[in-house]
């Protein structure tokens, strides 16, 4: 029938296809979107598996090569021993490619080699797979675990136990080779033994079939996500395999990324090494800076003669005269506010909410404390304030019974306590506003005053209860901010605002309603234009007279009795804006800026700068080589060189951008100081001169480091390279020599070897690298070679000698600097959580116990010990805080001795000499005492507390020596202080809790 007619059977044809057709699409419409989705599921697994294959595939391409050239050596120097090297090497290149057995949790050897070797594989690609990387090509650091890392991060082991478990993988030698190929083979089903390992085609085939089973590797990695635990093991590679690394090795865990550190040759046995406190310890010697840019009426003048003022979680008592330092470290976190007893000896200071390292909150509170004995009287507010503390007053009518606190909660609740008492009296909401002062009325105990954004409250206190009354502005313009607050003798208040005008509000008195007494309302009596810009600080002075600061001005004025402008002086403009003024000695008064800076004057001499800092985040930090000098820069672009001696800023300089990392020529004629955007200036240290500019790539500089000659310079920059240059002329000429190009992040840290060939650097996503820098800045791919180089300086947070200063569960940002003594002793370590720690050097055991210290507020940015390892110098970020400590060597006493450490002598004193007195009554030298020597002789129910304190944090081992860490120290003793630092260590016992818990120093 199709033939009859050919044109009529085409026809047919169609239309019977077209109706064929049709009857299959009708039929599957129902189901189309249920069959889009489960491709588009498909489509997005396999491109999940085409990822890991794709790495996989490269992972075994590029160890293939290197097998080859072994081959190919092996052959000339001895081909019947070839083999089994080569075998064994392409048995673990099998395993790293997804063999079942990496994901197997049972605890037989093989799966034990399978998992040591794996990863020893995929390290070692993660090393050299860099060779392959364009210049240009750069990754971030939350690239770590992007998908061309996925080998290495996917191959980890499957779930680990959370502790840092040390595993010992030894083997004899006589199976160093043929045992664990052997038993790989055998447990992992992976290709059996063939003769004809000569030929390179046929291995490459076999790798690749072998790579087909990467798919695997994509379902560990859920678990191997999970784990962030640093997990430390042991093995011991192939002595027969040349072209790897050779030697006993350790691996730690970041992330699920495998860390290969190498055994140094004199390490004869590993598992002797012992990681002990180092006998040394810091004491809080000197703060420098001052918090002004976001706080307020925080400079006082006690009756002792020190500025009281506070930076990071330190209160600071400076002696300007003496130039001496105290300091209260009972706070946790960052100190935000400060009012002075009527007595003038009692101080209140309140702070923010913080977290500890393990991600518990820390409670805003206030602590009351002597200025005198530096001892914590009451704790107040655990649990009450939220978010932190605005500001508080003491109050004065009836002696400073009372404390009246203001948090930072949206409410901005105000409180009222009997702080002796350690109990709350009334409680009530103030406002929605920021509130921006709280007062007592001088000479009406039920009167509270709390100002500011477009409001003055009066608050009438009875009892439990408080009432409000809000300020009537009527025919008087309401200013946007009502900034402070003051009185008069006759009892009228004053406050000053944003517009520059200071209104004076008297009391008036309104007639009774039945059954009620007079009711006295503040109204404006009189208005005064003061400044122009905000009036921001107003100071009542002990004649009667008034000092007020402005705001835009920068104007002090002194104003007479009957509040007319006496005199005036206007603050320099590079101190900024008037935060903070108080009167001082004679005629003299201190103020307080926006740029840090406490500042003494007078209307007749002008200013004398007694404190400065940084007014941005602090990140670089360099010692003087041989001079009591260091340098610090940040990101407001200033250059400061202090000197640790005096306690005195030597000159600032202010460079074109925001500087990050600085070192010294070792001549120390020179500083070269890296900035944010790949520009680097070379200074003059003593005349501050620009001696010349560089440029590297256009991203940040991380790290700047001279050879211990002076000789060459190594930039680590944030595009992943490493320039070097040829130094000349003493530091002042610079041409380039190369680059070390093979990081996949951005450089950390870096540190040159004594002979100036090699470089040990550090990365973003946790390499350890090492450069041959004579043969062209290259990158040396045995690692092992570099085991027992004696590193001039040691930086770098990864490798064997420091490794065990990571915490547990760390996810590799948790230390942001380290730092070696020059004598080899001690290192120094600045974390994420405000602390610095000191640990024995070398540290190469897992969770090692340390001494750890508080003091910054915020990630503690750098360390760097100065050059006769006298002192450690560290910085803070956001507190933008420089903080010097002093090491001392702590001297073994009997258990009933104590110590007082006289500048540099340590004075043993029998405890039973060791009377209760206030330590007011002591010489100076001795209420000096070493911070890290506790005086035991307490009184019973201090002893009692402290005991208190330790069982409650016995199971957190984190011994916060502070009254203000995590615990709430519910029952403050009055005992005689010690000047202990807020020092902790991992491994104390419950004695050494009792001896170091004061927060003074």
């Amino acid at each position: 029938m199709w033939a009859l007619a050919p044109g009529a059977g085409k026809l047919r044809c169609s239309l019977f296809q077209l109706g064929f057709y049709d009857s299959i699409s009708a039929a599957s419409t129902s189901d189309v979107q249920d069959r889009l989705s489960a491709l588009e599921l498909r489509v997005q697994q396999q491109e999940d598996e085409i990822t890991v294959l794709k790495a996989a595939l490269a992972d075994v391409l590029r160890r293939l090569a290197i097998s080859e050239d072994h081959v190919a050596s092996v052959r000339k120097s001895a081909p019947s021993k070839g083999q089994p090297s080569l075998r064994e090497a392409i048995s673990m290149s099998c395993i790293t490619n997804g063999s079942t057995g990496s994901r197997k949790t049972s605890h037989s050897s093989s799966v034990s080699v399978a998992r040591k070797e794996t990863l020893s594989s995929a390290a070692k690609s993660g090393t050299e797979k860099k060779k392959e990387k364009p210049p240009g090509q750069k990754e971030k650091k939350e690239d770590s675990h992007s998908n061309d890392q996925s080998a290495q991060t996917q191959a980890s082991p499957s779930p680990q136990p959370s502790s840092q478990t040390l595993q010992t993988h030894r083997q004899t030698p006589e199976s160093k080779s043929s045992a664990p190929a052997k038993s790989i083979k055998k447990s992992l089903t992976v290709e059996k033994p063939h003769s004809a390992w000569e030929s390179s085609d046929d291995s490459r085939n076999k790798l690749m079939r072998v790579a087909s089973t990467s798919k695997l590797i994509s379902k560990v990695a859920k678990n191997a996500d999970k784990h962030k635990d640093v997990i430390v093991s042991q093995a011991k590679m192939s002595t027969r395999e040349k072209n790897s690394q050779e030697g006993e090795y350790i691996k730690m865990f970041m992330r699920g990324r495998p860390i290969t550190m190498f055994i140094p040759s004199d390490v004869e046995n590993y598992d002797d090494i012992r990681t002990e406190l180092p006998p040394e310890k810091l004491k809080l010697e000197w703060v420098y800076g001052y918090r002004g840019r976001d706080c307020r009426a925080n400079v006082y003048l006690l009756p002792t003669g020190e500025i009281v003022y506070f930076i990071a979680s330190v209160v600071v008592l400076f002696n300007y005269e003496e130039r001496t330092q105290r300091h209260y470290l009972g706070h946790t976190d960052c100190v935000k506010c400060l009012a002075v007893h009527p007595d003038k000896i009692r101080i209140a200071t309140g702070q923010l909410a913080g977290v500890d390292k393990d991600g518990r909150p820390l409670q805003p509170h206030v602590r009351v404390w002597d200025s005198v004995s530096l001892a914590t009287l009451q704790v107040i507010g655990l649990g009450t304030f939220e978010r932190g503390v605005g500001c508080l007053d003491f109050s004065k009518a009836d002696s400073g019974t009372h404390l009246c606190v203001i948090d930072d909660s949206n409410e901005h609740m105000l409180t009222v306590w009997d702080w002796q008492r350690k109990s709350k009296i009334a409680e009530i909401k103030t406002t929605n506003e920021v509130v921006l002062a709280v007062e007592f009325h001088p000479t009406d105990a039920n009167t509270i005053i709390t100002c500011g954004k477009s409001h003055i409250f009066f608050w009438t206190w009875s009892g439990n209860s408080l009432s409000r009354k809000q300020g009537i502005f009527g025919k008087y313009e309401k200013p946007k901010f009502v900034q402070c607050l003051a009185f008069l003798g006759n009892g009228d208040v004053l406050t000053g605002d944003s517009g520059g005008i200071i209104l004076i509000w008297g009391k008036t008195t309104v007639e009774a309603t039945p059954g009620k007494g007079a009711k006295g309302v503040y109204q404006i009596s009189r208005q005064i234009k003061a400044h122009d810009g905000s009036v921001f600080t107003l100071c009542q002075m002990r004649n009667g007279m008034l000092l007020t600061g402005g705001g835009k001005d920068r104007k002090i004025i002194l104003w007479d009795h009957d509040l007319n402008p006496e005199r005036e002086i206007e603050v320099p403009d590079q101190y900024g804006t008037i935060r903070a003024v108080a009167e001082g000695k004679a005629d003299q008064f201190l103020v307080g800026t926006s740029r840090n800076f406490v500042l003494r004057g007078t209307f007749n001499d002008g200013f004398i700068v007694e404190v400065q800092g940084h007014t941005d985040e602090l990140w670089g930090l360099a010692s003087h080589p041989f001079k009591d000098l260091f340098l610090t820069c940040a990101q407001d672009r200033q250059v400061c060189m202090w000197n640790s001696v005096d306690h005195t800023l030597e000159w600032t300089r202010l460079l074109d951008e925001p500087g990050h990392c600085a070192d010294f020529h070792p001549s120390g004629a020179v500083v070269a100081i890296g900035t944010h955007s790949g520009r680097w200036f070379v200074l003059d240290a003593e005349t501050r001169d620009l001696v010349s500019i560089h440029t590297d790539g256009n991203e940040q500089l991380s790290v700047m480091r001279y050879s211990v000659d002076g000789t060459l310079l190594a930039v680590g920059s944030h595009d992943n390279f490493i320039y070097l240059y040829v130094v000349t002329e003493n530091g002042r000429k610079y041409s380039r020599y190369g680059k070390c190009t093979g990081h996949s992040s951005y450089i950390t840290h870096l540190d040159w070897s004594p002979d100036n060939k090699y470089i040990m650097s550090n990365s973003g996503d946790y390499e350890i690298l090492y450069w041959d820098i004579p043969s062209g800045c290259k990158l040396i791919r045995n690692r092992s070679d570099c085991k027992d180089i004696d590193w001039t300086t040691y930086t770098c947070v990864l490798g064997f000698q420091v490794f065990g200063v990571w915490p547990e569960g760390s996810d590799g940002t948790d230390i942001n600097a380290l730092v070696r003594s020059h004598n080899r002793k001690v290192i120094a370590v600045a974390d994420d959580f405000c602390k610095v720690h000191l640990f024995q050097y070398p540290c190469s055991k897992p969770k090692a116990p340390s001494h750890k210290y508080s003091a910054h507020s915020s990630h503690v940015t750098n360390v760097s010990f100065t050059h006769s390892d006298g002192h450690l110098i560290s910085t803070g970020g956001k507190d933008m805080s420089i903080i010097q400590w002093k090491l001392v060597e702590k001297v073994t006493l009997p258990p009933n001795d104590i110590v007082l450490d006289i500048g540099a002598t340590k004075v043993p004193i029998p405890a039973s000499e060791n009377a209760v007195q206030s330590p007011a009554h002591l010489p100076q030298p001795f209420n000096e005492m070493n911070q890290n020597e506790s005086v035991t002789g307490s009184s019973p129910a201090s002893l009692e507390s402290n005991l208190e304190q330790s069982a409650e944090h016995s199971e957190e081992q984190s011994e916060e020596h502070s009254e203000g860490s995590s615990l709430d120290p519910a029952e403050p003793s009055y005992e005689e202080p010690s000047n202990e630092l807020s020092e902790e260590h991992s491994e104390s016992t419950l004695t050494e809790e009792q001896q170091d818990n004061s927060p003074v120093s």
